[in-house]
């Protein structure tokens, strides 16, 4: 991926199009399939602002967890960087007709709808793109690339070797770990961004991961779990909240291998939030978060949002949860003996 960026920005030099940065690896550490060629890569790609443009991340009011969000795209002035000699125009201060004739379009002509960043025109940018620079690659000789049709998912395969990578845009918020990013489901309006917090967590693994001893197998513990997990109704999201609440207050070195009764720790804590329908989320309203993870200033003092929330107000949804959770158990135990 850092490959492909790279010759992303060798092309991408004269237009005014997104720019990628470095691509940022999430989820795949700790979140796996049954099977591992079924293992799914997840990528984050922050878009920076071409030249000439800036990018300001509209949040919805609701506080909710995944606010929507709006990624309004403004065009700046450029004439200084004319008066030094840069070969650009300014967008502001020169007629349209002299912009058509010797300068590409700007990105609110290109991928944008109205003054917004469009999702669905900016993935099929990045398809078109992507199809274009593999061939660039000295691993197009090796390895065949199959993009899928959503356009965010492309499968490397060479022999019998295949794995999945999916790629994930997202818009940073101000400085910060959070960004916005496209959505996964249909019939969101094509402008509409989420709220991810996927680059901090994953941060945050990191995090403990240089603190905890050699031998510490808490990744092992998520992984493990996520397998018998599948099937059931809890999302992996959940179990995965777990398990960050259980590291800022389980002692590192209790999470070493021997330790192997962590996986019921983390069912009981499991257990004990459905009973309570309370699983508050561990990034948003916890001011222990690591400082030298970058969060927006409202964060760590905002009300955490309640993943089972849904469950207070659904009691045929909680009884559900409950008895998938006997079942977990009764699966843990059996893995275990």
């Amino acid at each position: 991926m850092d490959q492909l960026i790279s010759i992303f920005g060798q092309g991408l030099s004269n237009g005014f199009y997104p720019v990628p940065q470095q691509a940022i690896g999430v989820g795949s550490a700790f979140e796996v399939s049954p099977h591992a060629q079924d293992l799914v890569y997840h990528v984050l790609v922050p878009l920076s602002p071409p030249p000439g443009h800036a990018f300001h991340l509209e949040l919805d009011a609701a506080g909710v967890l995944q606010r929507n969000c709006c990624v309004h795209v403004e065009l700046l002035c450029t004439d200084t960087r004319e008066q030094l000699g840069e070969d650009m125009l300014c967008f502001l201060h020169h007629s349209e007709e002299e912009l058509r004739r010797k300068q590409d379009p700007s990105l609110l002509h290109t991928l944008c709808t109205g003054t917004y960043l469009d999702v669905d025109k900016t993935v099929h940018w990045f398809y078109r793109s992507m199809r274009v620079a593999w061939l660039l690659l000295p691993q197009s000789h090796h390895w065949h690339l199959m993009l899928q049709p959503s356009g965010r998912s492309c499968r490397l395969s060479r022999d019998q070797k295949s794995f999945m990578a999916e790629v994930i845009f997202g818009v940073r918020q101000g400085d910060s770990d959070v960004f916005g990013s496209q959505p996964t489901e249909v019939g969101i309006p094509s402008t509409t961004w989420l709220e991810t917090y996927i680059v901090a967590e994953a941060k945050f693994f990191r995090h403990i991961s240089r603190q905890a001893p050699g031998d510490s197998w808490h990744y092992k513990c998520l992984q493990l779990l996520s397998r018998i997990l599948v099937g059931a109704g809890f999302s992996s999201y959940a179990l995965k909240m777990v398990v960050m609440h259980l590291l800022s207050t389980v002692p590192l070195t209790q999470w070493c291998r021997k330790d192997f009764w962590r996986m019921m720790d983390t069912l009981k804590y499991l257990h004990c939030s459905l009973d309570t329908k309370q699983l508050n989320h561990f990034v948003i309203g916890n001011e222990r978060f690591p400082m030298e993870i970058s969060l927006p200033s409202d964060f760590r003092v905002a009300e955490a949002p309640n993943l089972f929330q849904h469950l207070a107000s659904n009691p045929d949804a909680h009884m559900k949860a409950m008895q998938e959770y006997v079942h977990l158990l009764l699966q843990l135990k059996q893995m275990l003996v």
